[in-house]
């Protein structure tokens, strides 16, 4: 099968291209700048340019591919709206266009769970609708409105299937595991009100499993979106010790009220916005409510629908995890 794949550099994105490969797929991975990704063919493009489908250069690059997978994303916490906008939503709509133009057969959309969270607990949950009104800052709301046109998108000739991988982390993961370690290292790493909401993660195998396999049973799972998670929930106090412990760091965490976490996150999105800081915040709202609410997914429809089960359990993902970083 011929495979196109946007965000390929990505620590999700490589581990997919990885496995496409080693089941004997031809991957072309489009990215902004060169991957020096072995065994692909490769187009420098930025997703956010904007052009009339007739005239897109990826409607060249796509020719002859059955699949895309799309990865690529603007992600962060902080940052302008029209930054979001350009990637999470333009840069989608750009794809698709020219994917249903293009005869591709089966589309793979990744999303997040953060489009439908609208700050409250999320207990055995189904993947809810994706609200770009109640989603909490730009990357979420962006993210649900891209995800909102991708399943729009989705049609007998063109098969769209949204995955929503939830809190992916692993060996060589920047954006959970990273943050987490440089936090505590900067002193800044709390329980936001007791720390013992029940959350649950993905280790980064079972994300690219079940991806492959959302490419492989498009058929069936088209048409609505699946939250992808190791089905493994445990409190939010016991994933950022297992981290720290991974990292060899011992801590003692402390709390903040809830109610203060929230307010506080609030003013300083404001702030950080009102003067355009690209840096990370301390905190935000969305973080605040994540650490504070209870937020894990039923797995049933999910593992139904792709023919899919994780790979990787927890324990072993942090013996890998402390492996990794202890090199």
């Amino acid at each position: 099968m011929r495979i196109l794949v946007t965000g390929a550099t990505s620590m999700i994105g490589r581990h997919v291209v990885s496995l496409l490969l080693a089941r004997g797929d031809e991957v072309t991975v489009v990215q902004r700048h060169r991957s020096g990704l072995p065994g692909v063919s490769e187009h420098c493009c930025d997703l956010a340019d904007r052009h009339t489908v007739d005239t897109d250069p990826l409607r060249s690059v796509m020719s002859g591919h059955e699949t895309v997978v799309h990865l690529a994303a603007k992600v962060g916490v902080s940052g302008r709206w029209d930054a979001f906008e350009a990637v999470n939503v333009h840069g989608t709509e750009r794809l698709i266009n020219v994917a249903r133009q293009g005869g591709i057969g089966r589309f793979v959309h990744i999303s997040s769970p953060s489009v439908a969270h609208a700050g409250i607990s999320l207990v055995g949950a189904p993947a809810g609708a994706a609200d770009p009104h109640n989603a909490r800052g730009h990357y979420a709301r962006s993210k649900a409105i891209g995800e909102q046109m991708a399943l729009a998108a989705n049609s007998t000739p063109m098969r769209v299937v949204v995955l929503r991988p939830h809190l992916v982390w692993g060996p060589g993961d920047t954006q959970l595991v990273q943050r987490v370690i440089d936090r505590a290292r900067a002193g800044r790493l709390f329980l936001v009100g007791s720390g013992l909401a029940l959350i649950d993660t993905t280790f980064v195998d079972n994300a690219a499993t079940a991806i492959v396999a959302g490419i492989d049973n498009a058929s069936r799972a088209a048409g609505q979106p699946y939250v992808i998670s190791n089905g493994q929930p445990r409190t939010v106090r016991e994933i950022l010790q297992r981290i720290l412990k991974a990292a060899g760091m011992s801590i003692r965490l402390r709390h903040v009220p809830t109610s203060v976490a929230v307010t506080a996150g609030s003013l300083i999105e404001q702030v950080w916005e009102s003067l355009d800081r690209q840096e990370e915040p301390p905190m935000t709202r969305f973080l605040a409510e994540q650490l504070a609410t209870a937020h894990w997914f039923d797995q049933r429809s999910t593992q139904a629908a792709l023919d899919w089960q994780p790979v990787i359990d927890l324990e072993e993902g942090f013996v890998r995890l402390a492996e990794s970083l202890s090199a």
